[in-house]
């Protein structure tokens, strides 16, 4: 047996990059900066959805049930989320509107608040990110029960905030990882 141990690899970083950064482009087209376009659903299905499940079932393999949960199922909210917007059923199903996109976002609030109860034996940015996560889904629906269009803008915003903070958790991760020191502090 060799003296050197294999060490596994952070699945983390994987998950919070594809979370972050599509969470970042579709809250530029809900803070009203760019159109809902094929790259945001290209990157909902690819980053945001399939990085992060593979993220999460590696996470299960380690044995880690919070990173786990979390990345296999904001994967699938991805997922999920595209298909609302592309309808591949709709000569079967009506379209979302904005009362069930309401429920839908609601849901994934509640969803993300008990999670984020879960960060609080984690590390600061994780608990900004969960945090923030949270109030973009109670904006959105909100946004959508309401049809206010500026609520949706406003959670832009806080959106764009959320995803650059699971990006700078993910860079984090990989720099400190790398010099074995924080450059990052999380």
């Amino acid at each position: 047996m060799s003296s050197h141990a294999k060490k596994a690899a952070n699945p983390g970083p994987l998950g919070l990059l594809g979370f972050g950064m599509t969470t970042v482009l579709l809250n530029l087209h809900n803070a009203g900066i760019i159109e809902l376009s094929i790259v945001i659903v290209a990157m909902g299905l690819a980053v945001g959805g399939a990085a992060q499940i593979i993220a999460g079932i590696t996470e299960f393999h380690e044995g880690n049930t919070f990173g786990g949960t979390a990345f296999c199922a904001y994967g699938l909210f991805w997922w999920s989320l595209c298909i609302i917007w592309v309808n591949p059923f709709r000569e079967l199903i009506h379209g979302a509107d904005e009362k069930s996109m309401g429920f839908y976002l609601l849901l994934w609030g509640v969803f993300t608040l008990f999670m984020f109860f879960g960060t609080l034996v984690h590390n600061t940015i994780t608990k900004v990110v969960f945090l923030s996560l949270a109030v973009l889904f109670f904006l959105l629906a909100a946004g959508d029960f309401t049809g206010n269009h500026s609520i949706k803008a406003i959670a832009g915003y806080e959106g764009i905030f959320c995803g650059a903070s699971a990006v700078y958790s993910a860079v984090g991760q990989i720099v400190n990882g790398e010099f074995n020191k924080t450059i990052f502090p999380l």
